[in-house]
């Protein structure tokens, strides 16, 4: 299944083609409900985005004619509040995967708000949208000198309690460091000793999760993008761009259930992903929250160049 394609008038009066997706992602790339979202808004207001292919360099243009669905990923989706009747209105569905880890300490995460101000903005949006369409995500689970399995657990269980009651769900992956080399570079150079998780470490810290979550909470728990079979810990494969999700959300939405219906699984995502198909409109090295660890940013500085051209230009049919 391939994204419909149509034919769109841009804001300077060209006539050109555009993918037409269902689903959109926004975004894996950068985090947009955190520092894009009046240019998100605004464009889908206009009808379009123009996207660059990170690999090709390639301009596409993709239209919101067709979008039923988003997808939004963030560490502060906050100024989502703002704009969520827009969606309701224009008769789009949502969920968020709310990435709300706790590496305050080691100021791993410079530019996210402080943890107990994300919580109340996670338990915000679930008074207004419902558990189900808020996900909480603990992504990626960092090994250190200074974080241990035992620290993790404790970071993972001190959220858990607060969010009990706020959601169904916890989707964990286990940091990849080795596969991706300016993750390591920026982590040495930040002075960081990292560990790399192995099949025994990956283990315990399931058994110790599996065993808090049956006692505590009784979660839905799952990895994403993860080949380890963690079953037997009642941990299953995630698929955050999730079409059981999705139509349980939009029950009413025939066009959406139609096109569910008859979804793949994206090949465009990792081997071991489980998402269906979405577009992702965003845009690598432009996410200011400069995470240490963060496979999508080249460099903090670049990051942060790039935000601040942006801001000079926030009305451009493209971030970058």
């Amino acid at each position: 299944m391939k994204h419909d394609h149509t034919t769109i008038i841009t804001c300077d009066g060209l006539q050109v083609q555009a993918q037409g997706p269902v689903i959109v992602s926004a975004s894996r790339a950068t985090d947009i409900p955190a520092f894009y979202a009046p240019w998100f808004f605004d464009r889908l207001h206009k009808g379009y985005v123009r996207w660059r292919n990170p690999f090709s360099g390639r301009d596409i243009y993709v239209s919101f004619a067709n979008t039923r669905f988003i997808v939004f990923w963030s560490k502060n989706p906050a100024p989502l509040i703002h704009y969520l009747p827009i969606l309701r209105n224009k008769g789009i569905g949502c969920y968020i995967q709310f990435t709300l880890n706790d590496y305050e300490f080691e100021s791993l995460e410079p530019g996210v708000p402080p943890l107990q101000q994300r919580i109340e903005t996670f338990k915000r949006l679930v008074d207004m949208l419902g558990r189900s369409s808020v996900v909480w995500r603990f992504d990626p689970l960092l090994l250190t000198d200074t974080i241990s399995i035992e620290n993790l657990i404790e970071k993972v269980t001190s959220i858990g309690d607060e969010l009990k009651g706020y959601t169904e769900k916890l989707v964990f992956s286990f940091a990849d460091i080795a596969g991706y080399k300016k993750v390591g570079r920026n982590l040495t150079q930040s002075g960081i000793n990292y560990h790399e998780w192995d099949e025994a470490s990956m283990l315990e810290f399931a058994g110790l999760l599996s065993e808090i979550n049956l006692k505590r909470w009784g979660y839905k728990l799952a990895t994403c993008a993860e080949s380890i079979d963690l079953s037997e810990y009642g941990i299953e494969h995630n698929r955050c761009i999730d079409p059981n999700l999705i139509a349980s959300l939009s029950p009413n939405d025939a066009i959406l259930h139609n096109f569910l219906h008859g979804a793949k699984t994206d090949s465009g995502q990792r081997k071991v992903c489980g998402c269906i198909l979405s577009k992702d409109i965003g845009a690598y090295n432009t996410c200011p929250h400069v995470c240490t660890y963060c496979y999508a940013n080249t460099s903090p500085s670049s990051a942060k160049a790039n935000y601040l051209a942006h801001r000079s230009k926030p009305l451009s049919d493209s971030i970058l």
